[in-house]
């Protein structure tokens, strides 16, 4: 019985043994295969004034370009007839067609649509603008717009968003920070003299009642003791009554 399990035991290892050895050897020619379809790639291609890696399918590689998207990305390929094969292996002919492909779409069938600049204001016609001719485009169209003192204008001019985004809690600028209240009490300085009292305001627990101010009297409490040892306050003196008039003679 202890040499069947034996047995079996060793089959199976035979049978994993053979399986590993299997998978390794198509690892190594899907790799020799890989290499040889690398032969004739180069490493960096550049594309409408961008460095893209040769490596990358063609749909991939475009998305660098600035003005490029997923619709213009996918749609040039196809529309130069290259397929999606690695841009690394197109040729410098293949290249200048792909440029142009992604600068006049709408020559080789793009819808009006896909393209960035459509019926423009002073040509009436529509293209792709992409990189430098993009970026030169957008500030040109700000400038005018500043130029004609329209609101969208205005706004670029005064730093403010432009589509009616809210400035309460975004865009803030300046050096505020925070809220401020009205009547919000200032912080009190260190050793500064306490504010005087108001009327009828209760002196705090253990402090000093205060002076009363110079060349007056106390006034007089009506109805109260004095303490014990207290000199009773003086009374003012009356006044003498005014002599009677003497009744005439008739």
């Amino acid at each position: 019985m202890a040499k069947n399990v034996s047995s079996v035991k060793d089959e199976a290892k035979a049978e994993e043994k053979k399986r590993l050895e299997q998978e390794k050897k198509e690892r190594s020619v899907k790799k020799e295969a890989s290499k040889k379809q690398m032969e004739g790639v180069r490493g960096i291609v550049r594309v409408c004034e961008t460095n893209v890696d040769g490596m990358k399918k063609i749909s991939q590689a475009l998305l660098r370009i600035k003005g490029v998207g997923y619709a213009v990305a996918n749609a040039a390929p196809k529309m130069s007839g290259f397929g999606n094969a690695r841009i690394g292996s197109l040729s410098d002919e293949q290249i200048e067609k792909l440029e142009d492909v992604i600068k006049n779409p709408v020559k080789y069938g793009f819808p009006a649509h896909m393209v960035n600049r459509v019926s423009e204001t002073f040509t009436g016609e529509s293209h792709h603008l992409v990189e430098s001719d993009l970026t030169l485009a957008v500030k040109t169209d700000i400038d005018f717009m500043k130029k004609i003192r329209c609101y969208k204008g205005v706004r670029h001019e005064i730093g403010q968003p432009v589509r009616g985004q809210r400035t309460r809690s975004s865009f803030r600028t300046g050096m505020q920070v925070g809220v401020s209240r009205k009547g919000a009490a200032a912080p009190k300085a260190e050793g500064a003299a306490p504010a005087p009292a108001g009327k009828g305001a209760v002196p705090a627990a253990g402090a000093k009642p205060a002076a009363a101010p110079a060349g007056k009297a106390p006034a007089p409490t009506a109805g109260k003791v004095p303490a014990a040892g207290a000199k009773p306050a003086a009374t003012p003196a009356a006044k003498p009554a005014a002599p009677a008039k003497k009744e005439e003679k008739k």
